[in-house]
């Protein structure tokens, strides 16, 4: 009986640590929900829906001039952009313009040489380390699947970009945290890294800051999920099948068993 006790009370101490860690988590405001033309990489009512593909390319720009200097994309390649709508010359133009590290060469040296389309995207760091070091001790995570790591996905990215202020009166801020209103704890490292007209969008479209959060949201969308219409459209086509099969299979059903009656 008293092992019974025992063992009670620990699970009732395991779940109120968990609670309390869950609410510790879990105090920033759920991300207001946003439009999406793809309908969101985990929605699986959208069947009929893709990407913007001006919104991505655009978010492709605020990714390569504000977002890489510290974040990684290891699973894309530079080729993977003709998807998107980039043009075989302006994908060559897009990778020769990153100095890659290759080799060795014949002397079993490394050398540099300019990037191809068929490089990964090329890292701002040499190693997690480095990336670490120069980051306060914490390496800046990879976006190339950052939408599907993420609770509520997309609208938690755009939240979180579009979410900095100023600290509420009484909330204290650890030295190089900042305030955002959408991170858990709400003190977060990364400082605020998109601006109003920080860009300048080769379509002309003007760069608020929300216009940049939604376009760098639907590129890393993209990124998570760059088959997305590819597997709805197969989805659709096998669901048509099934329904057209299960017609038959009824039809038959009602041809044979009416000869039996």
């Amino acid at each position: 009986m008293r092992r019974l006790r025992t063992l009670l009370a620990a699970g009732a101490m395991t779940i109120a640590g968990l609670t309390s860690t869950a609410l510790a988590a879990g105090n920033a405001p759920v991300p207001p929900a946003q439009t999406w033309a793809h309908g969101g990489v985990n929605s699986f009512l959208s069947f009929f829906k893709g990407y913007d593909y001006a919104s991505v390319q655009r978010g492709f720009q605020v990714y390569k001039e504000v977002c890489s200097s510290c974040h990684a994309m290891h699973l894309l390649s530079y080729r993977n952009l003709l998807d998107v709508g980039f043009t075989e010359a302006e994908v060559k133009a897009i990778a020769a313009a990153q100095e890659i590290t290759a080799g060795p060469n014949d002397q079993g040296e490394m050398f540099t040489r300019p990037g191809l389309p068929a490089d990964r995207f090329k890292s701002p760091f040499p190693n997690a380390q480095a990336a670490a070091a120069a980051n306060g001790g914490k390496a800046p995570p990879d976006l190339s699947l950052i939408v599907k790591a993420r609770a509520h996905h997309e609208d938690y990215i755009y939240a979180l970009l579009t979410g900095y202020t100023d600290a509420p009166e009484g909330f204290e801020l650890s030295p190089g945290s900042n305030y955002n209103k959408y991170f858990p704890g709400n003190a977060i490292a990364m400082a605020q890294p998109i601006y109003e007209n920080g860009v300048t969008y080769t379509d002309g479209t003007p760069a608020t800051i929300e216009q940049q959060a939604k376009d760098v949201t639907n590129f890393m969308a993209w990124a998570a999920e760059p088959k997305l219409e590819e597997r709805r459209r197969v989805g659709i086509m096998v669901i048509l099948f099934l329904v057209f099969f299960a017609g038959i299979m009824y039809a038959a059903k009602r041809r044979l068993w009416s000869e039996v009656h």
